[in-house]
């Protein structure tokens, strides 16, 4: 085998190895970035939603207490204006979903499906957990949930949502007496539930690293060229001439040419020294032919 040949091995093995360890770390890093970036906009939307909320109790509810006394106004519940704020926010995302989901909700639209249940009572049992993030396989693909307890705080609450006898009966008259009693301060009664996709960031991120991919597939040609030229102007060719001359001298030949030794290279260096070699050579020959 060849130098130039095996060291052309050497760098294709190398290359090789180095591109998978670099495509592995690259796709980790944007991984664990898209994996952040979706849960970064998890938490923006769920802290929309506690603003939505908070501005309704602070300010839309007391402006509607006088017209509730007439009929039953959901416009002054808090969850109610956090779900139409998603709601015309999906208008442009809809694979965004929220959800205020309740185990025993006034509203039976807000009743908590399986998997909302159980992330609801993991809330209610663990009281020291203030957020729950987690990964679910959904028809859109997979999907990051970010979830945060809804706890009876504030004693208006159970005017309410205490018992059916104390409720407004303007509530009474639109959602019965059936669901949404026998809440307690400082209860969780359930979760606010935020999903985000993780589509877009993922493609983002293959994208990225399909692109890093190239670009060093591309730089690695491109030195696995320039050191091939590089090899064969300064070490093959070189060599190759220096061993044509040795082959010529060997066979008896002083009157081969001297190899051209120009610069301060290692090549150089060797081609000097054969030079020298061959010079001391033909002094040695000649002077065995002046002996008598």
């Amino acid at each position: 085998m060849r130098l130039l040949l095996k060291i052309n091995v050497v760098l294709i093995v190398v290359s090789l190895i180095g591109l998978a360890v670099s495509y592995r770390v690259a796709d980790r890093l944007l991984q664990d970035n898209a994996r952040r970036e979706v849960q970064g906009n998890a938490r923006l939307l769920v802290e929309s939603a506690l603003a939505v909320r908070l501005y309704t109790n602070r300010q839309i509810s007391p402006l509607l207490k006088t017209q509730s006394r007439y009929g039953f106004l959901p416009q002054r519940v808090a969850a109610y204006s956090a779900n139409e704020y998603f709601r015309n926010l999906r208008q442009k995302f809809p694979d965004y979903t929220y959800r205020e989901a309740t185990l025993n909700p006034t509203n039976p639209l807000d009743r908590a499906d399986d998997w909302e249940a159980d992330v609801v009572r993991h809330l209610r049992d663990n009281a020291d957990v203030k957020e729950l993030i987690g990964e679910r396989d959904t028809p859109i693909g997979k999907t990051l949930y970010l979830a945060r307890p809804i706890r009876v705080v504030d004693q208006t609450c159970l005017e309410c949502h205490s018992t059916a006898n104390a409720a407004p009966q303007s509530m009474l008259d639109r959602y019965g007496t059936a669901n949404g009693f026998g809440w307690q301060l400082n209860d969780v009664v359930g979760a606010q539930i935020v999903s985000v996709p993780y589509g877009v960031p993922v493609q983002h991120a293959k994208a990225v690293v399909k692109s890093f991919v190239q670009v060093l597939l591309g730089l690695f040609a491109f030195l696995f060229v320039v050191g091939n030229v590089l090899m064969t102007t300064l070490v093959v060719r070189p060599v190759l001439r220096l061993s044509a001359i040795a082959d010529q001298v060997s066979k008896g030949h002083m009157d081969a040419p001297e190899f051209p030794a120009k610069g301060g290279d290692e090549i150089s260096e060797l081609g000097l020294s054969f030079n020298r070699l061959r010079i001391s050579l033909r002094k040695a020959i000649s002077a065995l032919r002046d002996v008598p």
